[in-house]
């Protein structure tokens, strides 16, 4: 995976947790995602498709998740429920969206955020992305992110969006 796409994540996540949480998160060694368990016990994960496809996990501990929702949403939480699952939902989205916003060359859009929740819960990337690991660690506790994107190869003549060769299309 391209080092390119990694760097506007990063960013992303940090602002969002700063700005969004008042919580700063300090950035662990990066590593190779091996295995498709969840670094921790909930996960919003967003596709992403266009010039790159793959996915964006941001995956947080409890006690993180916790006290994310509770200061997005003004109320304390102890255990996690739908409020809980959907603040980690929308936190995913804001980290996906400004990252998109960085990555513009590659035309990416942004699916909607699926939440896992449980201990020891399965993300499968795509078979042909190796994602890249990003450990973080902040007051509230540990989390991840985790990206896995690539730049499809089309066949000659082909580009995004067209299912036509170059070589036979006509203008009219």
């Amino acid at each position: 995976m391209r080092a390119e796409f990694i760097n506007p994540f990063i960013h992303s996540l940090q602002k969002t947790f700063l700005t969004m949480l008042n919580c700063s998160v300090q950035r662990g060694q990066l590593s190779l995602k091996s295995g498709s368990r969840a670094s921790y016990e909930i996960s919003g994960v967003i596709g992403l498709t266009g010039r790159a496809v793959g996915a964006v996990v941001l995956t947080l501990s409890k006690t993180v998740a916790l006290r994310a929702a509770s200061v997005l949403l003004l109320c304390d939480y102890s255990e996690i429920n739908d409020d809980v699952v959907d603040a980690v939902g929308e936190l995913a989205n804001m980290v996906a969206g400004a990252a998109k916003a960085e990555l513009e060359e590659y035309s990416l859009a942004v699916s909607l955020p699926n939440v896992i929740t449980g201990r020891d819960h399965e993300i499968h990337f795509p078979s042909n992305v190796t994602p890249i690991c990003i450990p973080f660690s902040s007051d509230w506790g540990p989390l991840a992110l985790e990206v896995g994107l690539t730049t499809p190869q089309l066949p000659a003549g082909k580009t995004i969006g067209s299912t036509i060769p170059a070589e036979t299309a006509h203008s009219t």
